[in-house]
């Protein structure tokens, strides 16, 4: 079996009390995934850029998981000519 490697590449702006990530995964088939997060600082708390960092990065990644998991959903049943009805994460 070859090894594959797989490339996650994660972008963070901040714009005042909003962060937003972007993880864009390269390396299966021809095509990239974006995930994208966002976190928002509650005007009552103290702005701690850092948390908004990893809010932000850990709700893209979800995202980028749910499409995977579709992405893969498909292919099975394009394979197997069955529907799939449960994958588990």
């Amino acid at each position: 079996m070859a090894d594959k490697s797989l490339t996650i590449e994660i972008g963070i702006t901040e714009v005042e009390q909003i962060t937003q990530a972007e993880a864009h995964l390269r390396g299966i088939g021809t095509s990239e995934l974006v995930g994208r997060g966002t976190a928002r600082c509650n005007p009552g708390d103290e702005n701690i850029p850092d948390i908004g960092d990893e809010l932000a990065t850990a709700r893209a990644l979800n995202d980028l998981t749910h499409q995977l998991m579709h992405t893969a959903t498909l292919d099975i049943e394009a394979h197997t000519s069955r529907r799939v009805d449960h994958l588990r994460i």
